[in-house]
C-alpha cells in the first residue's frame, strides 16, 4: 500500500472509532421538568401515568390520555365551536372579595345550593342527569385555560365528577371562580425557569392532615425541593375548603374544594408527581395519597392538551389535511409534479444516427488496379511485382534479408528451410528468370508463373 492510503485507512480507523465512541457514550440526564406521560426523564410523569389504574382502581383502558381542549374532551366539541362560544359567551363571574386566608381543617360538606359561582349556564349541571362520571387529572406547572374552557370544566364538576389539578400557577378567572389563589412564599424562580439540579438542593417539609392516611402510609411528613414547591394556596374565607395537606407553617399545598356535586383538588406542588419523586420511597406516598381522594372505578382523563397540544399537530399541513377540498388539491398539486418528472423533466437529445462502419475495400481495390494492367496488356509489371511481393515473403518468412536466388548457397538453404526438393526450387528460380529477363509477358506465362509461386508458398507452409 502507498502512503497515502495509509493516512487514508488511518483517518477511517480514527473517524470510525470516534463515531462509536459518541454512540456509546452515556447521555447527559436532562432536568427539564416537562410533566409530560413520554418522559422518563426524572421530571417527567411516564410512572405515574403508568401506575394510574392501579392507583385508582380501574382498567388500562379506562385512563385514557387527552390532547384536546378542556370544552372539546367534555363537550365533544371541535376548536371552531369553541371559538364561537367564547366569542358569544359573556363572562358574567364576578370576583370574589377578597378575604383572610383561612382553612378549615375538618372535613366540609357543603350542599349544591351553598355553593355561590355567579355563572348560571354551568349551575344549570347540577340539575343535569345521566352523565358519565369521569375523574379529570392535570399535572403542569401552570394551568390555564379559556373562558369556554373554564364554564366547560366547572360545568363537569358540577354534575358530580371530580378534577384534580397540580400546578403552581392558576389561571386567574378560574381562580377567582372558585375563590382562591396562589402565592409564592420561598424567595426561588419558577419552576420551569431552574438550572438542571439545582431543584434538590433546598427542601420543604410537608404533612397530611389526615391522621388515618398518614398511618397507612406510615409517613406523616414528607420533604420535597424548595425550588418546585415554593407556592401556596390562598383559600378565601367565604368559600368552603378542607385541608389536606400543608407546610410546616401550615399553609396549604393541597385543598379539596366543592362545587356542586363534585370537587376540586388543587394542589402546587406538581413536582411530587413526577418520576423521580414517585420512585424514592421517602417521597412516593405523598403523590399517591393525594390521589387517593379521588373516587375509584371511575374513567380517569390525563390531561396532555396543554403539555403537548393536539395528536395531529405534529404535522405542518395539519390546516390543509383538515379540510377535504384542501388535502384533495395537495394529492393532485403531488401527483402532477411526478407525472411531470416522469414524462416531461428527462433530459432531452436529438436521434443518435447509426453509423455503420465503413467496408474494407482493399481487395476491390486490388483487382481494380490489376484489371487496368490487364486491360493494357502490360504483364511484365505485374509479373515483376508478384515476384517482389514472393521475394519479400521468403525474407520475412525464412528470415532471408539479403537473399538473392542467383547465389547457389542461398538456393540450397532456402531448400532446407522450406522442405522442398533442390529441383523444384532450381526450377521456380529459372522460371522467374526467365519472365524477369523476357521482352514480353503473355497471359498463359503470367498465369503459369502465379501457379507456381502459390504452389511453392503451399508446399512451404
Amino acid at each position: 500500500m502507498t502512503t497515502f492510503r495509509w493516512y487514508l485507512l488511518g483517518l477511517a480507523l480514527l473517524f470510525g472509532a470516534y463515531v462509536a465512541v459518541e454512540y456509546y457514550r452515556p447521555k447527559p440526564l436532562d432536568w427539564t421538568p416537562t410533566f409530560q406521560n413520554k418522559d422518563k426523564i426524572p421530571y417527567g410523569t411516564y410512572v405515574l401515568y403508568d401506575v394510574l389504574p392501579d392507583v385508582l382502581g380501574v382498567a388500562k383502558r379506562d385512563v385514557k390520555q387527552v390532547r384536546v381542549p378542556i370544552y372539546s374532551q367534555i363537550e365533544g366539541e371541535d376548536e371552531t365551536t369553541v371559538a364561537l362560544a367564547d366569542s358569544a359567551a359573556a363572562d358574567t363571574t364576578e370576583a370574589q372579595s377578597s378575604q383572610p386566608d383561612t382553612i378549615d381543617p375538618e372535613p366540609a360538606t357543603t350542599s349544591p345550593e351553598e355553593v355561590a359561582t355567579g355563572e348560571a349556564d354551568y349551575m344549570a349541571g347540577l340539575a343535569e342527569s345521566g352523565f358519565p362520571k369521569s375523574t379529570y387529572i392535570f399535572v403542569d406547572d401552570a394551568f390555564e385555560l379559556s373562558g369556554s374552557d373554564c364554564r366547560s370544566l366547572l360545568r363537569h364538576v358540577a354534575r358530580g365528577n371530580d378534577v384534580f389539578i397540580a400546578a403552581e400557577q392558576f389561571d386567574a378567572h378560574f381562580a377567582d371562580t372558585l375563590g382562591f389563589r396562589t402565592a409564592p412564599f420561598v424567595n426561588r424562580p419558577r419552576l420551569k425557569g431552574a438550572s438542571a439540579n439545582t431543584l434538590l438542593k433546598d427542601s420543604t417539609v410537608f404533612r397530611l392532615t389526615n391522621a388515618a392516611l398518614a398511618r397507612q402510609t406510615k409517613r406523616r411528613n414528607f420533604s420535597l425541593p424548595a425550588l418546585g414547591t415554593s407556592y401556596r394556596l390562598l383559600p378565601d374565607s367565604a368559600m368552603p375548603a378542607t385541608l389536606l395537606a400543608a407546610d410546616t407553617a401550615g399553609r396549604a399545598v393541597l385543598v379539596r374544594m366543592p362545587h356542586g356535586r363534585g370537587h376540586f383538588y388543587l394542589c402546587t406542588v406538581p413536582l411530587a408527581f413526577t418520576n423521580y419523586f414517585v420512585l424514592q420511597p421517602a417521597t412516593s406516598p405523598f403523590a399517591f395519597s393525594a390521589l387517593s381522594y379521588l373516587p375509584a372505578g371511575r374513567t380517569v382523563w390525563w390531561d396532555e392538551y396543554q403539555k403537548q397540544g393536539r395528536q395531529e399537530e405534529q404535522t405542518l399541513l395539519r390546516v390543509v389535511l383538515a379540510h377535504d377540498a384542501l388535502r384533495w388539491a395537495l394529492y393532485l398539486v403531488v401527483l402532477g409534479a411526478l407525472l411531470f418528472v416522469v414524462f416531461e423533466a428527462r433530459r432531452r437529445q436529438r436521434v443518435i444516427p447509426v453509423l455503420r462502419p465503413l467496408p474494407n475495400t482493399t481487395l476491390l481495390f486490388t483487382r481494380t488496379i490489376a484489371s487496368l494492367y490487364r486491360q493494357g496488356t502490360s504483364h511484365l509489371p505485374i509479373a515483376e511485382k508478384k515476384v517482389g511481393l514472393f521475394l519479400e515473403h521468403l525474407r520475412t518468412r525464412f528470415h532471408e534479408p539479403g537473399l538473392d536466388l542467383n547465389d547457389e548457397s542461398a538456393r540450397e538453404r532456402l531448400a532446407q528451410k522450406a522442405g522442398i526438393p533442390r529441383a523444384e526450387v532450381d526450377a521456380l528460380v529459372r522460371r522467374i528468370n526467365y519472365l524477369l529477363t523476357a521482352p514480353q509477358v503473355t497471359d498463359v506465362e503470367l498465369l503459369s508463373l502465379n501457379k507456381a509461386l502459390n504452389e511453392f508458398r503451399k508446399a512451404a507452409s
